[in-house]
């Protein structure tokens, strides 16, 4: 293994220097270059080739575990377990971009006047299926030209992003924006919907709890000053900034707009595997149900046909 490595990097290093540093002699790895190629020499290059595919086709985000789960979907491309995927990594000098950062909450700006609602949800952040249980929230992106703010409406059922909305304002137009954005993607039973935020100003104006009202939507809402009972959308939230924008350079709002559809419509939503999903995207975790709610249909329909005859 170690003649393995030396081979591959002799143009960057000094052979000398890496027989000396890995203990070596020059004559055993010149003897090792007129031997065939262990079976197990060319899977950990298989491995390594395959580890470094995946963390450059996900930008850099992934880390040895979610590298893991991704090799055990790809055919094309060799298979190892957690420990093999980090020992890859650590010798091809590669991590994942995201790194370990601390979690801290955003502030949000009440409206003394304003009554809010209780806190229904009750950090129960799953569901049973779609459009039962959405929760929303506002970040701050940075631009060359200033800040813009992100609001956001995520689905516990499947984490998915079903809508979304960015302005250069923090107004209630924001956030119904994106409320707006989330009901023409999913057109939602609103009887059937729990709808939570935190206290901001925005959630608790008239006009966005009129919204809620008319389309008889539950609203919810975390109590004072915890963050944690919107747990789900601050997280999604960490992922945008620590996954991608944190590594982008922004001019403006329209390049800020380009670049959230991006990471949302085309890596989060479509791509991105989630651990809560067994390491499935939420795409693919909504796809999966419809699939069985229809063949569960299907025998119902056809038992009931039978029962009939």
């Amino acid at each position: 293994m170690k003649y393995a490595w030396i081979a591959e990097h002799r143009i960057e290093f000094s052979i000398t220097e890496m027989c000396r540093v890995l203990k070596v002699s020059r004559s055993g790895y010149y003897d090792s270059l007129d031997r065939p190629q262990s079976e197990r020499a060319k899977r950990t290059l298989r491995v390594r080739e395959a580890v470094a595919q995946v963390h450059q086709e996900t930008d850099e985000i992934y880390g040895s575990r979610k590298i893991t789960e991704e090799l055990k979907h790809r055919d094309e491309l060799e298979t190892a377990c957690r420990n093999t995927v980090a020992k890859a990594m650590k010798e091809l000098g590669i991590r994942s971009k995201t790194g370990r950062k601390v979690f801290r909450p955003t502030t949000t700006q009440v409206d003394p006047s304003k009554r809010p609602a209780a806190n229904v949800l009750d950090r129960e952040f799953t569901a049973t299926a779609p459009n039962q249980k959405w929760v929303t929230d506002i970040t701050y992106l940075a631009t060359a030209a200033g800040w813009v703010y992100l609001a956001a409406v995520v689905d516990l059922f499947s984490r998915k992003v079903v809508g979304w909305s960015v302005s250069h304002s923090l107004a209630t137009d924001l956030v119904q924006a994106a409320l707006k954005d989330a009901i023409e993607k999913r057109r939602p039973d609103g009887s059937k919907l729990l709808h939570h935020s935190d206290r901001g100003c925005q959630y608790t104006s008239d006009s966005y709890q009129r919204t809620l009202r008319t389309l008889g939507i539950t609203c919810s809402m975390s109590r004072t000053g915890n963050c944690y009972d919107n747990a789900v959308a601050e997280r999604f939230f960490w992922s945008l900034k620590y996954e991608w924008t944190n590594h982008q350079i922004y001019a403006d709002l329209e390049s800020t707009r380009a670049s959230v559809f991006n990471y949302i419509e085309m890596f989060y939503n479509e791509r991105r595997r989630h651990e809560t999903l067994e390491y499935v995207s939420p795409n693919d975790f909504e796809c999966q149900f419809h699939k069985r709610t229809a063949d569960h249909r299907r025998v119902e329909k056809t038992e009931a046909a039978a029962a009939a005859v």
